[in-house]
């Protein structure tokens, strides 16, 4: 899957622009704030129906404007050439591929697996757990629909059993802890196989990487541990009511499940230098991509937002060899950077105040 042209207008500084990117690398080049991660944004957007910098899209509509649309004609697993549009206006999002209107973005998902690397991942060694839960959930998210029509349910049971206990409806409460048990124990047996199969990835690419002596592995923390049945889990949430209607909420469940990076010394967040953390924090990104390709034989699309700034040409290189298994990958970089130096066929694009310039192949 590859997008051959992009077409933005009135996103965030980005006016208009219609962009030819049919290539295996698309490098965005220009000084901070011109409007290089604004792209990268929008491309996520066409791919999820959401933004990963802001909960509300009325905050990407350009000043002055009233709405946004993204549209991008892109070439789909089979050969086949397909187009997308979303847009915004009115406070409602509208989604369409080849004009058919998609009402649930979880067909977005399967359509455009895409991976966005950016500054805010060094949240999942230093952030707080639900930073970690969410990273997890995606990863699983973008290869399976099972789980994340499960984790849809639990969320929506959650919500349910959060309002009776607002409301002191103890009537409704076995109803929604049977439910709650039936999906979660899916959730937690799913996540324990996903931190089994990312920790056949992740300690020794970091070990590569690094250079270092730090073994790192994920542990999973179960909020329900011991648990291995409905049943158990059942008996445990009547066992908790009480503290729940004490503490307004649902104290246990697979909302509060942990997962941790582990060195031999402990967390690592504490014993990890800051190029460590950083560097750790890309190579989640780099596991979760090699992981969807191995669960899917598929191979996910990267948006890369200025993460390499940080790293040393050595670490650099041997990152960007890593990077091999994917269709697309949309890069940013500061003028005065090198790229790759000799690398596949590319597309470089100068960004200055929103506009795209000086198109180059490599």
């Amino acid at each position: 899957m590859r997008f051959r042209r992009v077409a933005i207008h009135n996103f965030r500084n980005i006016s208009s622009a219609d962009t030819f990117v049919d290539a295996k690398d698309i490098i965005l080049t220009g000084e901070n704030g011109q409007g290089k991660t604004n792209f990268l944004e929008a491309i996520y957007t066409l791919s999820y129906g959401s933004s990963f910098r802001t909960a509300h899209l009325k905050e990407a509509v350009r000043n002055g404007a009233e709405g946004f649309s993204i549209s991008a004609e892109f070439e789909n697993e089979y050969g086949e050439i397909e187009r997308i549009n979303t847009s915004f206006a009115d406070n409602r999002r509208r989604i369409t591929i080849d004009g058919k209107e998609i009402s649930d973005r979880k067909e977005l998902i399967y359509h455009f697996p895409c991976i966005a690397f950016i500054h805010d991942d060094i949240g999942f060694i230093k952030g707080e757990p639900e930073v970690r839960r969410k990273f997890f959930d995606q990863m699983m998210s973008l290869h399976s629909p099972v789980f994340f029509d499960s984790l849809r349910s639990y969320r929506a049971v959650l919500m349910q059993r959060n309002a009776a206990i607002r409301n002191g409806r103890t009537d409704l409460m076995h109803l929604y802890d049977q439910r709650m048990a039936m999906h979660g124990i899916e959730i937690m047996k799913e996540r324990a196989l996903a931190v089994y199969e990312f920790n056949r990835i992740f300690p020794s690419l970091f070990s590569r990487i690094s250079g270092s002596d730090i073994d790192l592995d994920i542990r999973y923390q179960p909020s329900w541990n011991g648990l291995s049945s409905e049943d158990e889990i059942i008996d445990y949430l009547e066992s908790t009511e009480e503290r729940d209607m004490k503490m307004m909420t649902t104290t246990s469940g697979i909302h509060r499940d942990r997962f941790s990076v582990m060195s031999q010394s402990g967390p690592f967040s504490s014993i990890g230098s800051t190029g460590q953390i950083r560097l750790c924090s890309i190579l989640f990104r780099i596991s979760e991509a090699k992981y969807f390709t191995e669960k899917t034989g598929k191979k996910p699309i990267l948006l890369i937002d200025d993460v390499l700034l940080e790293l040393d040409d050595r670490k650099r290189a041997l990152l960007l060899s890593e990077l091999d298994g994917y269709s697309q990958a949309f890069f940013t970089f500061l003028p005065r950077e090198s790229y790759f130096g000799e690398k596949r066929s590319s597309i470089v694009y100068s960004v200055s105040n929103g506009e795209f310039s000086n198109a180059d192949r490599g």
